[in-house]
């Protein structure tokens, strides 16, 4: 093995051994990192889930539906006698449309049926003032994994994507009572209908830059917008009332949205809808069809053969019931002396955050004293919350029905429940994630940041870490998480999570010069799956710049800290190994950067890292102080 020197990359430098032995599961598109991680959580929890059910014995009602659930979904010979019957049934509702205003009538009833629909409706919290809720419209997601798959540019990959999606679709289709010749009608159709969609859907790159989905607008305004739709008849029937505002999240889309669904284009959506929906719904059916449905994304990111039907079963259960699962994961799992030193690291991010900013030069007076109230208001979730929300109670299904229909009926309580609460307080208690997750986030319209228990581990975490390696990991990990209040998102949004403008005009320039240097210091890096898009994956990139600078911080006066040891744990949690597929596709539509770069470029805008390692001008690992960026 090549000996790499860890001031010409740090990553393989450290990696390299661990890379060698990975061995990516037939299942899955990467090994290694986050993944190995969340494998060790779901085999525990097999396990638990398993020994609950062979008891008999549960800790509450909500995990004994879970296992129930399992052990339905987990059944093959119980779904083969079942078959693709229930989700046809579902799709029948379609054969009812013969008008858009067929279409407005029976809106809600295949939002609830599961049915695809080229408007997506809901309430969600309104980003200009966090205590209420605001309906929103949201348009059809698109057949390819990004809508800038179908830029001229990307036509090669389009047409071999393309093509794949339909030999697995004109499958599926075989497996329904329609003619070979509808079968046939049908899937070019759904093409037909996908490519409206496409010139007019948002790329990921366009959704990054959440701000820019707040367009409200008045409702008939809306509703001209939308053309033979019956939009306030439809509002009326979700919300039994019809708003006065609307939030557009695509202006684009919606602008031109009788182009989308109209009389002519009618045929076009309910071909569209049945064969997305089918294939969609494959997933719950028979082992075959589950089989067939996935093979598609399974191309798309090289991932070998479909997920065990135990596997399948537990991840279907455990995302159902995903905060008591969470929760019981946890309690036993989580002990009080970790959540204790982790919440104390936490708070001391939190302080030394406070202390940069007072000093930080790209701030006035006003400006700095708005973000310190802003760190000095945030919420701080660790763990796992304490009890499940109150929807989970209503989460009971009849267990002699389908797979297909208890999922139905479960996705519909939560449909409704969602729509039951436009008028209700937002709820900023409620935990963006649960405790078995490994993950963690920030909230930008909460204002506060949730580290589940899953992640809360080594390498990421351990008491048995010394403290400059839970500084490389977690530490940079939740100093990552309190910087997305103040990337080029959050910095929009003030201590309470509304959008607004805090800053005053000099200081955000001086903002963007920095937001600018990020873009491009990524932008255009080659790599053997693609090129990157500094300007996509920006937000992230200033997160972990925001990260690594804290815990630096905090290094520099902790008694005995080892950057070294920092440094090479930084370079770890970010080992992963991962198809070329997949790695291709993260390229459009991950925010976040690929894990190399990730693990590479954000040291070397740091001193410290030159220190630790005596890197060079002539090292691979050097970047000229004038080109270094330190933001936060």
């Amino acid at each position: 093995m090549e000996n790499i020197r860890i001031q010409d990359d740090l990553y393989m430098h450290v990696n390299q051994e661990t890379l060698d032995s990975l061995v990516i599961p037939d299942d899955k598109p990467t090994a290694g990192g986050f993944a190995k991680l969340a494998e060790g959580v779901e085999k525990i929890m097999m396990d638990e889930f398993e020994s609950m059910a062979a008891s008999g014995e549960y800790p509450n009602d909500y995990l004994k539906r879970a296992c129930r659930l399992y052990a339905i979904a987990k059944d093959a010979e119980r779904k083969e006698k079942h078959g693709i019957a229930p989700a046809l049934k579902a799709l029948s509702v379609l054969d009812e449309i013969n008008t858009v205003a067929d279409f407005s009538r029976l809106y809600k009833s295949l939002v609830l049926g599961g049915i695809p629909t080229p408007i997506n409706i809901g309430a969600e919290t309104d980003m200009k003032n966090t205590k209420r809720r605001l309906v929103y419209i949201q348009g059809a997601g698109v057949i390819l994994p990004d809508a800038s798959y179908y830029k001229p540019e990307n036509a090669q990959q389009k047409e071999q994507l393309i093509a794949i999606w339909a030999n697995v679709a004109k499958l599926v289709m075989g497996k329904t009572d329609l003619t070979p010749e509808a079968q046939e009608q049908y899937v070019a159709d759904t093409l037909a209908f996908d490519e409206i969609v496409a010139g007019l859907a948002k790329t990921n790159e366009e959704w990054s830059k959440y701000v820019e989905m707040y367009n409200p607008m008045a409702t008939a305004e809306v509703g001209a917008m939308l053309g033979e739709m019956d939009f306030s008849a439809v509002l009326a029937d979700l919300f039994g009332k019809v708003p006065e505002t609307v939030v557009v999240t695509e202006p684009r889309y919606f602008g031109d949205f009788a182009k989308i669904l109209n009389s002519n284009t009618l045929t076009l959506y309910k071909h569209w809808a049945y064969v997305t929906g089918l294939l969609k719904f494959c997933a719950y059916l028979s082992e075959e069809l589950r089989d067939m449905g996935g093979m598609y994304m399974r191309a798309v990111t090289g991932i070998a053969k479909m997920q065990s039907i135990e596997k399948f079963a537990y991840n279907l259960a455990s995302g159902m019931y995903s905060e008591p699962a969470g929760i019981y994961y946890g309690e036993k799992y989580f002990g009080e002396e970790a959540k204790k030193d982790i919440t104390e690291i936490v708070y001391q991010i939190i302080d030394t955050y406070r202390e940069r900013i007072k000093t930080n030069e790209i701030l006035g007076e006003a400006t700095r004293e708005k973000a310190i109230l802003k760190l000095s208001t945030m919420g701080v979730k660790m763990g796992y919350p304490d009890k499940a929300r109150a929807i989970y109670e209503k989460l009971i299904f009849n267990e002699e029905e389908s797979l297909f229909d208890i999922v139905s009926s479960l996705k519909a309580i939560k449909e409704l429940d969602m729509l039951s609460k436009l008028d209700a307080p937002t709820e900023p208690e409620n935990w963006a994630m649960p405790g078995h997750l490994v993950n963690a986030c920030y909230d930008p319209f909460v204002n506060d940041i949730t580290f589940p228990a899953a992640i809360l581990q080594a390498p990421f975490y351990s008491l048995k870490q010394t403290r400059s390696e839970n500084l490389g990991g977690i530490g940079a990990v939740i100093g990552h998480e309190i910087s997305h209040a103040f990337d080029s998102n959050g910095a929009k949004c003030d201590e309470n999570g509304n959008i607004n403008d805090w800053w005053t005009e000099d200081d955000f320039k001086r903002f963007d010069e920095k937001v600018n240097q990020m873009i491009k210091q990524f932008d255009g890096i080659e790599l053997p799956w693609g090129t990157v898009n500094g300007a996509f994956i920006v937000s992230e990139n200033m997160a972990d710049n925001g990260g690594m600078s804290v815990t630096l911080d905090i290094m520099s006066k902790t008694e005995g800290a080892s950057y070294e040891e920092y440094f090479r744990n930084w370079a770890k949690v970010w080992c992963v190994k991962a198809r070329p597929e997949y790695a291709k596709m993260l390229l459009a539509v991950d925010v976040h950067g690929p894990a190399i770069l990730r693990a590479n470029i954000t040291p070397r805008n740091f001193t410290e890292w030159y220190t630790a390692f005596d890197v060079k001008e002539t090292d691979k690992m050097y970047i000229a102080p004038a080109d270094r960026i330190v933001i936060w």
